[in-house]
């Protein structure tokens, strides 16, 4: 079966707790294999087919935790395509714990790196990755005024973030 990386959306924050051994155990027996999960911020490497894994891991996460979860999927292969790709290689090197790949649902809209780039302060600097977002933030992410609320409402689908550590973390994981 193929491998996938699937992302939960804030989770493990505001209440929304999700165990990441329980995680591993409902994606088990959702028919998912060589479950690892990374950090407790809902990062999943799994093997199963990718059609419908979305919506099969929003149901299960639903089913036994009580909470609604976007869930963000990608293959290997997108996922090297991101790292290989990334439009800010040296921003992404000298600061990773404050460089963010920000994948959605679907293809970010095409004006969303600009029109989030006209908000941004503090030398914040936005480029379109493939279909996802890179986002830089020098001062720290919790002193950028772009919410995740303006990032989804620009992209024009839910959006989910990893650092970069996270993210070279989750390839080397999917990778074997």
């Amino acid at each position: 079966m193929p491998r996938l990386i699937a992302l939960l959306r804030a989770v493990n924050v505001g209440g929304r707790k999700v165990g990441m051994a329980e995680l591993r155990e409902v994606c088990e027996a959702g028919g998912f294999g060589d479950v690892r999960t990374y950090i407790a911020s809902g990062n999943l490497v799994v093997s199963g087919k990718e059609a419908g894994a979305e919506e099969r891991l929003e149901a299960l996460i639903e089913r036994r935790f009580g909470i609604e979860v976007p869930v963000i999927v990608r293959t290997p292969s997108q996922w090297a395509t991101y790292v290989a790709k990334n439009p800010l290689p040296k921003e992404a090197a000298e600061a990773p714990s404050r460089f963010v790949l920000a994948v959605s649902k679907t293809p970010a809209a095409r004006s969303a790196a600009q029109a989030l780039s006209t908000r941004a302060e503090n030398g914040e600097v936005i480029a379109h990755c493939g279909d996802a977002l890179v986002l830089c933030f020098p001062a720290g992410i919790s002193q950028s005024k772009l919410s995740p609320a303006l990032i989804d409402r620009l992209v024009g689908s839910p959006t989910t973030g990893r650092n970069w550590n996270t993210v070279l973390k989750l390839a080397e994981l999917a990778a074997g």
